[in-house]
């Protein structure tokens, strides 16, 4: 062949290169930033509205500063009633995976070290969490051509299992991520807690940090970044799955911040709690910028939320206190266990962008109607145009429609939490909600519930939870029930155990 008929072999390829690429959809790049304990109420964002889906400022609301989450709130869209289980690991998992805890079994948080069922907990829960071979957000997005990026707390699996780390779990990378729930120390001269008594519980892969002045939110942040501009110089997609420590426990004062909340009148615990989310704040503000400075930010999608409900130490765990106006905290069967922020946007909205178009997200929106955490999942794989591979069941329903502000019919006003374990600020229940009526059954009746399994609450006329209804409303009671009962078992979930440790403790439903 000469070197003309090789020329014109050479263009002919790279026409068809070119004609390929220009007939693919450009992939967007997607961050999902998820904060440890962050609850609905723990942010300057008044997500919470009233009976006309307008946004109501409550005292939580001014007394935290989250400026750069009203920064993504204006060019996005926030969620009043958006779900995620009570405790973390069921979360990311979840999330991971796209369905209900009750179905992936992962049913309470990890303990690294042991299987913290608790005493009547199913024995076959899934305390191993996800496995490599499991089907996966990252590892699906990986097949896809994304860069796969785990910055911070894992938690995925216990201590001796694959799935403490990330890297087996689809994540090209992962900078902190290992089996432990919270960090030994958030600061740099403790070098994160691997110098200390427990140097198990420290975060690893941050040497380059230690001894120095650098808060554990910051160094995270820092490393974020880089592996961001490394994907963005390599000319490749990324999935930034930025899952901070903060802001939970110990509640280390980051100093950065501590001067905004010297003066705010509330004890140290609650003021070393509000600068973790100023700081956590800032690393989302300091990720907005960088994208922009490298040119990506109209190509990137940013998801944010928490993964339950606040822990915040302002109050009893089933009281008004900690999420108020909502009732409950982190690990309760009440709605400020598990209602958390969820707010979703372009990182700079350019409705020209093809990406965009795609998923044009309404800017300034509150989205009234409910979802969960394990739509994102079928939401991201829609974005890109890839499918669930056969046989994993997904529970989540896309958010298309709600994130461009829409009502979507086809997604069900339902959330289920399944939680049959023990102890924790709430034991051994599940609850149910299908609209504005939320049920709590209660395996073992206790002074918490009232010394009953039922508790019943109309959310649209009672949103806090203040009147039980069960034994004024007993038909609506059973609907719910049985209801609930039919949902556990179609997800297969596992129920708890009686005295034997073996023989599940079935649900009781009133006769009619």
């Amino acid at each position: 062949m000469n070197m003309s008929s090789l020329l014109c072999c050479g263009l002919l390829l790279s026409s068809v290169v070119v004609c390929q690429a220009d007939d693919r959809p450009a992939l967007p790049n997607i961050v999902i930033m998820l904060v440890d304990d962050l609850g609905v109420m723990d942010t300057s964002v008044p997500c919470l509205t009233d009976s006309a889906g307008q946004p109501v400022r409550y005292p939580l609301n001014e007394f935290y500063r989250t400026p750069n989450m009203e920064r993504l709130a204006t060019r996005g869209v926030r969620f009043s009633q958006f779900y995620a289980m009570s405790v973390c690991s069921p979360t990311r998992i979840s999330l991971m995976t796209g369905q209900n805890a009750a179905r992936h079994r992962t049913t309470n948080w990890i303990n690294p070290d042991s299987d913290n069922r608790g005493p009547s907990g199913p024995p076959g829960w899934n305390w191993q969490g996800l496995k490599p071979g499991d089907i996966t957000l990252a590892g699906l997005l990986r097949q896809a051509g994304y860069r796969t990026i785990h910055v911070g707390k894992g938690h995925f699996g216990p201590r001796r299992s694959p799935g403490a780390d990330p890297r087996q779990l689809g994540f090209d990378i992962n900078v902190g991520g290992t089996a432990i729930g919270a960090p030994g120390s958030y600061y740099g001269q403790q070098d994160y807690g691997l110098r200390g008594d427990h140097p198990e519980n420290g975060v690893p892969g941050l040497d380059k940090y230690h001894g120095t002045e650098m808060f554990l939110t910051e160094a995270l942040t820092l490393e974020a970044k880089t592996h961001v501009a490394d994907a963005v110089r390599n000319r490749t997609p990324f999935f930034l799955y930025f899952s901070h420590y903060a802001v939970h426990a110990p509640f280390h004062s980051d100093p950065r911040f501590a001067g905004q909340y010297a003066d705010s009148g509330q004890p140290p615990a609650a003021q070393a709690f509000a600068t973790l989310v100023a700081g956590m704040d800032k690393s989302l503000g300091d990720l907005l910028d960088h994208l922009e400075s490298l040119g990506v930010a109209e190509n990137t999608l940013v998801l944010f939320l928490g993964d339950n409900g606040s822990d915040a130490p302002l109050g009893h765990e089933h009281a008004v206190a900690c999420a108020a106006p909502l009732r409950g905290k982190k690990g309760s069967h009440y709605e400020g266990g598990m209602r958390v922020p969820f707010l979703a946007g372009w990182a700079r909205p350019d409705r020209s962008q093809p990406c965009q178009q795609r998923l044009p997200i309404a800017a300034g929106a509150i989205q009234t109607q409910m979802a969960a955490v394990y739509d994102l999942f079928p939401t991201i794989l829609e974005l890109i145009g890839a499918h669930v591979p056969a046989g994993h069941v997904v529970d989540g329903k896309s958010l298309t429609r709600l994130l461009r502000g829409q009502h979507d019919p086809a997604h069900e006003d339902v959330f289920l939490m399944h939680y049959p374990h023990a102890p924790h600020r709430s034991n051994y229940f599940t609850t149910f909600r299908q609209g504005d009526w939320k049920v709590i059954y209660h395996y073992f009746p206790s002074p918490a519930s009232g010394g009953s399994h039922y508790q019943l609450f109309n959310l649209g006329n009672d949103p806090f939870e203040q009147q039980n209804l069960a034994a004024e409303q007993p038909g609506e009671l059973r609907r719910l029930l049985l209801e609930m009962l039919a949902r556990l078992d179609r997800q297969q979930a596992l129920l708890p155990v009686g005295p034997d440790g073996v023989t599940p403790v079935q649900l009781r439903v009133p006769a009619e």
